[in-house]
């Protein structure tokens, strides 16, 4: 009888796509998340609820520095499309705000209320939003990163177009295929042909921006592989690829060494952000306004 995916069984694939399995508390995993975004929340400027698409879902959360010329990191939150939000996902926020990027925290319609073409089309709509509109918020339209981790990573990846400067890509799902033979199908009911079209390895490679792939060490080898396969091909095309694996870090809690500013993962993103431009731009935008506590506090309500 045929296997149905790399040689492995269903049950081989539920084991190996099943992250919760790998940790022995994940709802204190999510408790983490949580505790760090009200952090951010409480101590920072947040310009919350802008709208990017028609939907009540289609909001996202925006953490502005003190320059509108500064740089945006985008977050894509994880939660195998089906859990979490941006209220759970600006663990980050902070750090990287002092080091003078702003955040931006996307909110998306969770499956199986939308396909996960919807999903992806969501994701590319407020990163569309984020560039085009960038003169009615504070920072500069020429320097936007993605970041996203596990279902997150994916829609980064996806989210991926000419004007994103990098992109950090954590124990992200890059080749859909084996999810149709284990439980995700359950609530992404992905055919061979939907699998194929939101699969990113199956996409042009993007090979004009630096991107950063890491995993956590408890991380099954099918999640540590998905990453080290889609970063291979983009390497082999002649695009600019970061890979490391992170020390005793498991599927969940990776992504929050972003709160470290001492962690390895934190300081090789804002490497790549300082990095891809050096301190200067492309664009025309000017740094005409230096925003002040008083006008963040009224553009946030």
């Amino acid at each position: 009888m045929k296997r149905p995916y790399r040689g492995m069984s269903e049950a081989e694939l539920e084991i190996q796509y099943n992250a919760r399995a790998t940790v022995p508390d994940f709802d204190a995993e999510m408790r983490a998340y949580r505790a760090l975004s009200d952090q951010a929340y409480a101590d920072l400027m947040v310009l919350k609820d802008i709208p990017y698409g028609p939907t009540t879902d289609e909001r996202l959360d925006l953490f502005p520095t003190a320059n509108s010329s500064s740089p945006l990191l985008v977050f894509i939150h994880g939660g195998y499309w089906r859990a979490l939000s941006r209220r759970e996902s600006a663990f980050m926020a902070k750090p990287f705000v002092a080091n003078g990027v702003a955040v931006a925290v996307i909110e998306y319609t969770l499956a199986p209320a939308a396909s996960l073409t919807e999903i992806v089309a969501q994701c590319r709509r407020a990163t569309a939003t984020l560039i085009e509109n960038a003169s009615d918020h504070p920072y500069d339209q020429n320097r936007i990163f993605l970041a996203g981790s596990s279902a997150g990573a994916h829609l980064a990846a996806m989210s991926l177009r000419p004007e994103i400067n990098g992109a950090l890509l954590a124990s992200g799902l890059y080749d859909l295929d084996p999810l149709r033979f284990c439980a995700p199908n359950e609530w992404l009911s992905l055919t061979e042909d939907t699998a194929r079209e939101n699969s990113p390895i199956h996409h042009r490679s993007p090979t004009s921006v630096p991107l950063i792939f890491t995993w956590g060490e408890t991380e099954t080898a099918e999640f540590k592989r998905q990453s080290q396969a889609y970063a291979e091909k983009i390497s082999n095309a002649g695009g600019m690829t970061t890979q490391f694996e992170v020390p005793n870090r498991n599927h969940f809690n990776v992504i929050t060494d972003l709160a470290d500013d001492q962690s390895r993962l934190f300081r090789e993103t804002l490497k790549m952000i300082q990095n891809a431009w050096s301190g200067a731009s492309r664009g025309t935008r000017t740094p005409d306004l230096v925003l002040t506590k008083d006008l963040l506090y009224q553009l946030s309500y």
